[in-house]
């Protein structure tokens, strides 16, 4: 079965920073495209970033951008974002996602990880 597990997320004050990491198993890894996303409470869940498959080429939201990185390490199985300069607007649910393609809408996904949870308090 294709497992999606985040792990990182917690409580860090604004302006500091996390690492969320993303390991999945049951596929093969290097042939699916993985995003990031992330759903605070009362909202749709969005998009934060997106890579291709040997990490060539990267997406951000226009919310993260400049702030939050995107990675993979493909030996290692493992989807990684690099958060920076966190904002209490960057609380939510983040989720990490494949896809045999390079898609940026949640709903194109066809893996899901259960989420980890991100608070940044002010």
């Amino acid at each position: 079965q294709v497992q999606l597990v985040e792990s990182g997320g917690g409580l860090v004050q604004a302006g500091g920073s996390l690492r969320l990491s993303c390991a999945a198993s049951g596929l093969t890894f290097s042939s699916y495209a993985m995003g990031w996303f992330r759903q605070a409470s009362g909202k749709e869940r969005e998009f934060v970033a997106a890579i291709t498959w040997s990490g060539g080429r990267t997406h951000y939201a226009d919310s993260v951008k400049g702030r939050f990185t995107i990675s993979r390490d493909n030996a290692k199985n493992t989807l990684y974002l690099q958060m920076n300069s966190l904002k209490p607007e960057d609380t939510a649910v983040y989720y990490c996602a494949a896809d045999p393609f390079y898609r940026y809408n949640a709903d194109e996904y066809d893996y899901w990880g259960q989420g980890t949870q991100v608070t940044v308090s002010s």
